[in-house]
């Protein structure tokens, strides 16, 4: 009587073209969305956010692969700066790159040392677009304890300060942790900047006019990833 062939052949190259089937699909999922950008039918107005740790950009290039305008990350808290601000404005505008400029709030630092961080970088510049106070530090670890109260207070008097300085409301960058924990969306009245990759945020409870929809946006620019923006129509 003839002895039946053994099953365990098929079964492995089964599970091997299973295997390979689902890294191309992983692979493929990774490129797609470290590429992806919202359709430029749907938000004709698209840039990036760039800073010091995104290294040496190509601006040419970010232009070229669609980039209407770039906010420039500037200061932070009262005391940190950019280093790489002056000349990443300066190359933006080159580029013909509408610029404007991001500071990162420090809720444990006092708005008056905050706002002469950022006027001291920041010119006084008519063309440059509304500047964005990112909002992702919270006040619960400051070393002198600070009332939810007094984190709105300071930060509406920082605003008034810089918009003095920009002559334009400011923007506020607002992740979900800074809006979960103290809902400053519905306390201060300006426009909204939210982030979320690939799904568009709604945790802020009213509309947003820029959204970073990519915050790994791999591209000619630069070696490291960029963070897309875009522009509610």
């Amino acid at each position: 009587m003839a002895r039946r062939k053994p099953k365990s052949g098929w079964r492995l190259r089964l599970l091997g073209v299973i295997g390979l089937i689902a890294l191309i699909v992983a692979v493929g999922g990774w490129w797609q969305l470290h590429h992806w950008q919202p359709p430029r039918a749907a938000y004709p107005m698209q840039g990036a956010e760039v800073g010091q740790a995104d290294g040496v950009v190509d601006w040419k290039a970010l232009k070229a692969i669609g980039a209407n305008f770039a906010y420039i990350d500037a200061s932070a808290s009262a005391f940190a700066r950019d280093t790489s601000f002056a000349r990443n404005l300066d190359d933006a505008r080159a580029a013909r790159l509408q610029v404007g400029a991001v500071h990162r709030y420090d809720p444990c630092q006092p708005a008056e040392r905050q706002a002469a961080n950022f006027v001291t970088v920041v010119p006084r510049d008519g063309q440059m677009l509304p500047p964005a106070v990112e909002l992702d530090m919270l006040g619960d670890d400051c070393p002198a304890k600070v009332s939810d109260a007094g984190i709105e207070s300071e930060l509406t008097t920082f605003l008034n300060q810089i918009e003095n300085h920009t002559g334009k409301p400011a923007i506020l960058k607002l992740t979900s942790a800074f809006q979960s924990r103290y809902r400053i969306a519905a306390r201060i009245d300006r426009n909204l900047w939210l982030v979320r990759t690939r799904f568009q945020p709604d945790y802020a409870g009213r509309p947003w006019m820029l959204w970073t929809a990519n915050s790994a946006r791999q591209s000619e620019a630069g070696k490291a990833p960029l963070r897309w923006v875009v522009v509610q129509p």
